[in-house]
């Protein structure tokens, strides 16, 4: 992560616009590249200076880093997902400032007046910059920089990691995107979105999209590696004589047997209908744990029984362990 941006221009967080302008004149005349000629820890000085005016010479993002809302990089944290159109998130014409004229690819007219381009140009000269206006001078050198990452966080259900899933993702701002969630992807995975970012700077590459995949908690499963667990509510006749039921998978429902005289806390194995390790690639098992479980409402029938048995047949349930 880049410095903080007053830290790197040398002014106080209360410094108004025009000392900020200031201090990065002062910086960027002694430190530009046409100034220091194969001076790489002068260029790369320079580049930081740069990026903090970025962010500190443009009055919405110098309130949105004051705000927190902006690291020293000048990325985003998406905290979710918003309604809209397909618009950009970066404005009209998919300008980050808005449409404002953007000047030598660093910083956009700000409600000070405060532009890169103009300060280069009073301090190097508009009629010395290299062909095409070039704020580096009649040598034309410029260093490119890859715009800045956005950074997002997609719910996902547990069928979708485990199957794989196309989702369309739409930003607070507009713009949307699609997703491919691959299979077997796990919580807390990061899909990178290469080029969906912030533009580049000087005609460098646009950064990227970083989307950080949160498993949702299911309803039915709990997830224990690669593997499945889950309850599976067996009435007391099907506990006692066995039987065939259905059973939920992540792939859609399954017979399976309950043998006879199964109790509550006994485990089946549904073998390799559980998730999907990270490592190999392999599904794990789905384990159903049995839960015999009296009918709602009560049955009179079995409450008879229940009472003729345990006269006739008095015992006390044991703990397994």
């Amino acid at each position: 992560m880049a410095q903080d941006p007053y830290t790197e221009l040398g002014v106080s967080r209360g410094a108004s616009s025009d000392e900020i302008r200031k201090s990065f004149r002062k910086l960027a005349k002694k430190l530009h590249p046409d100034q220091n000629p194969g001076d790489k820890a002068a260029e790369e000085r320079f580049k930081k200076v740069s990026a903090a005016f970025d962010i500190l010479g443009d009055e919405e993002k110098k309130k949105k880093f004051d705000r927190g809302e902006i690291d020293a990089d000048g990325r985003e944290t998406m905290r979710g997902f918003g309604g809209g159109g397909g618009g950009s998130p970066f404005g009209a014409g998919g300008n980050p400032f808005g449409g404002r004229r953007a000047g030598a690819g660093y910083s956009a007219d700000s409600a000070e007046g405060v532009n890169f381009d103009d300060i280069l140009g009073e301090m190097f000269g508009r009629g010395g910059a290299g062909a095409g206006g070039h704020p580096f001078g009649a040598g034309g050198r410029s260093f490119q920089s890859k715009g800045s990452d956005i950074r997002a966080r997609l719910e996902i259900d547990l069928e979708d990691a485990i199957q794989g899933a196309n989702r369309r993702i739409t930003f607070g701002d507009g713009k949307s995107l699609d997703v491919t969630i691959p299979k077997g992807a796990a919580d807390g995975q990061t899909l990178r979105l290469r080029g969906q970012g912030h533009p580049g700077r000087s005609g460098g590459p646009n950064g990227d999209v970083l989307i950080e995949l949160a498993l949702k908690r299911h309803p039915i499963y709990r997830v224990e590696g690669a593997d499945l667990h889950m309850d599976l509510p067996v009435s007391v006749p099907d506990a006692v004589l066995g039987a065939k039921i259905a059973a939920p998978t992540p792939e859609g429902s399954v017979t399976l047997t309950v043998p006879k005289g199964s109790n509550s806390g006994a485990k089946l194995r549904l073998k390799g209908r559980g998730g999907v390790d990270a490592d190999s690639g392999k599904r794990g098992d789905l384990f159903a744990h049995l839960v015999v479980t009296l009918p709602e409402p009560q049955d009179e029938a079995l409450v008879a029984l229940a009472e003729s048995w345990r006269a006739e047949r008095p015992y006390v349930a044991k703990r397994k362990d």
